[in-house]
């Protein structure tokens, strides 16, 4: 389905918005990030409290998974969250930094996968308590796509805030190619 190449594309885009996303987040007050916005996740701080939290019950998935790897180490450390919504740093800075960890562990194993490895079946259970088998090269445009998507809800409430997040494509962190 996938490649190697791809994953180590959508780790460095993904840190590369996270990035962005977060610095343009610390324009705002406090009041402007829990302001209730009608988005899914209610605030900004809401919208980017469920994408931590996704990608910490992913990676911590993806530790347990039989594709072993000493960079997925930090996050089998984290406490899972409670739920998707789950608000737990009052601080965007504390968020910030937890965004970074998971951004260096994700980048960092993207280096490290094999094509092997995206072929690996992995056997999960999810919130609700169901038991799932899924090869990891779906779950990872999952994750990624599941990345994507709640970041142009932050990106689209930090405009309606009054900020300009920039430049969001994919297409801004691909190399040009020489002819």
């Amino acid at each position: 389905m996938i490649t190697t190449g791809y994953v180590k594309t959508m780790a460095a885009y993904n840190a590369w918005m996270n990035t962005r996303l977060y610095q343009v987040a610390s324009r705002l007050s406090g009041t402007g990030l829990l302001a209730e916005r009608g988005a899914f996740f209610g605030s900004i701080l809401g919208t980017l409290h469920h994408i931590v939290n996704g990608d910490t019950v992913w990676l911590k998935r993806f530790a347990n998974s039989p594709v072993q790897s000493e960079c997925l180490d930090p996050v089998r450390e984290l406490e899972s969250p409670a739920a998707l919504d789950q608000i737990r740093f009052s601080e965007l800075p504390e968020l910030q930094a937890r965004r970074t960890l998971l951004d260096t562990v994700i980048v960092g194993w993207s280096g490290e996968l094999t094509d092997a490895d995206l072929r690996v079946m992995v056997t999960y259970t999810n919130m609700k308590g169901v038991t799932a088998s899924k090869w990891l090269d779906g779950l990872l445009v999952h994750f990624f796509n599941h990345q994507t998507h709640h970041r142009g809800q932050a990106t689209t409430l930090l405009t309606q805030a009054g900020e300009d997040v920039g430049i969001t494509d994919l297409l801004a962190v691909l190399p040009d190619v020489e002819q």
